[in-house]
């Protein structure tokens, strides 16, 4: 059971789940630890001034005394941890927004957190063409955001990093998939170190793009064999400069090295398959594809992410098909942004997940598929209609010539 209190509330024996607050400027690299003194007077001078407690794993006598009344508790967003087992995944749970922001209010705060990941990834690849090498240190404020955007509302930052454009597609790739393994790795319901370090193998996984020919990285028609051999060796200069950097997780340099594996053997940069991919490296080829498939890119557009997933679906032996359920049950089979008909022959946006059943999302009408004529927008939330309203199947928004489709959504 969580709760969340302000610092000067701390005891020592309290166990401190997370760190609240955007932006933060603290010295932990674990934002979960067990307060003795030493860390209770550190967190205490960090500036940062709330922090999540889980009131089962704390070592407090009198619990009431520090006003930790059961009653008042946060709903638990963590659960038993998953294990290594790629069984794991298979138990069913959802994802539930933690209630402290609405998802308009979330989505708003994400587009900054997008300008904002996209100015601090941007000087790290800067740096490193410079040979000034990386410091990772630089983006965990930036990995802080990011997770506990995903945790107030798990969809909301994914569907606006989704947006990027071409120019921008190299930097906010990472912050999407930083934001997409710590989605993942929620659902799995995965340590609360391993969901840290997903989110940060995700942010850095590409960093070796930043060795790269910027006319090769950006070059906006096929690559040459000679091209793409020289893409290829980008997760292998990735992982060196994490290292160099001071990246001492292997998990995250695992990721850094081999995101684009496969698990029948067949990906690169050393064909490994199946056990010998880590739990962590196998979420962040799906991440990766994933966000890449949606965005447009300077050499094609994305795709929409309902048809994506479906896509996905079908590369048999690409990914861990275990992993890929759990992934569709954390963002939806029907994303945010999908464009979907419905059984009234209308056309509709998805705007919003619903936690109770994936098959239901509230949608937003605003077409006549019928008469091809715009409608008064309505929003309609697909749960509660029934057999009156249903969805029958996800639609092309460049069939129908529907442009700036996320205007429908976005606050």
């Amino acid at each position: 059971m969580l709760r969340t209190l302000d610092v000067a509330d701390l005891r020592t024996g309290m166990f401190v789940q997370k760190l609240v607050g955007p932006w933060m400027q603290h010295p932990f690299w674990r934002t979960s630890f067990l307060l003795d003194e030493a860390r209770l007077a550190e967190l205490q001078d960090s500036g940062v001034e709330q922090v999540v407690v889980d009131l089962a794993r704390s070592e407090v006598e009198d619990d009431a005394e520090a006003g930790m009344d059961a009653a008042e508790a946060a709903p638990d967003i963590g659960g038993e941890p998953a294990s290594e087992d790629a069984s794991a995944p298979e138990r069913r749970r959802v994802i539930v927004p933690d209630g402290s922001a609405s998802l308009g209010a979330e989505l708003a705060r994400a587009r900054r957190i997008c300008d904002d990941g996209r100015e601090a990834v941007e000087a790290m690849f800067r740096e490193v063409r410079l040979g000034r090498g990386v410091d990772a240190g630089h983006v965990l404020p930036l990995l802080d955001e990011i997770t506990g955007s995903v945790d107030r509302h798990p969809t909301a930052l994914v569907s606006v990093a989704r947006l990027k454009d071409a120019d921008s597609y190299t930097y906010l790739h990472s912050v999407a998939v930083g934001a997409l393994m710590a989605m993942l790795a929620r659902q799995l319901q995965l340590p609360e170190d391993q969901v840290r370090d997903a989110a940060l193998g995700g942010l850095l996984h590409d960093m070796g793009k930043a060795l790269l020919p910027q006319d090769v990285l950006n070059k906006p028609g096929k690559l040459t064999d000679e091209e793409f051999d020289i893409v290829r060796q980008h997760p292998v200069h990735g992982e060196r400069l994490l290292r160099d950097g001071g990246i001492t997780q292997e998990a995250i340099l695992h990721i850094a090295r081999h995101h684009h594996e496969k698990v029948n053997g067949a990906g690169y940069p050393q064909r490994l398959s199946g056990t010998e991919l880590p739990l962590l490296t196998r979420m962040s080829a799906i991440c990766d594809v994933y966000d890449a498939i949606t965005s447009n890119r300077p050499y094609k557009a994305g795709w929409d992410p309902a048809e994506s997933l479906r896509r996905m679906a079908g590369w048999k032996g690409h990914f861990d098909e275990t992993l890929l359920k759990a992934f569709v049950r954390s963002v939806g089979i029907y994303p945010i942004g999908a464009l979907v008909r419905l059984s009234s022959d209308r056309l509709a946006v998805v705007v919003e997940q619903n936690p109770a059943t994936l098959l239901a999302p509230r949608v937003r009408v605003f077409y006549s598929a019928k008469s091809r004529t715009h409608l008064l927008m309505t929003d309609i939330d697909l749960a509660t209609a029934g057999d009156r309203e249903r969805i029958v199947s996800v639609e092309s928004p460049a069939t129908w010539g529907f442009r700036e489709l996320e205007k429908l959504w976005l606050p």
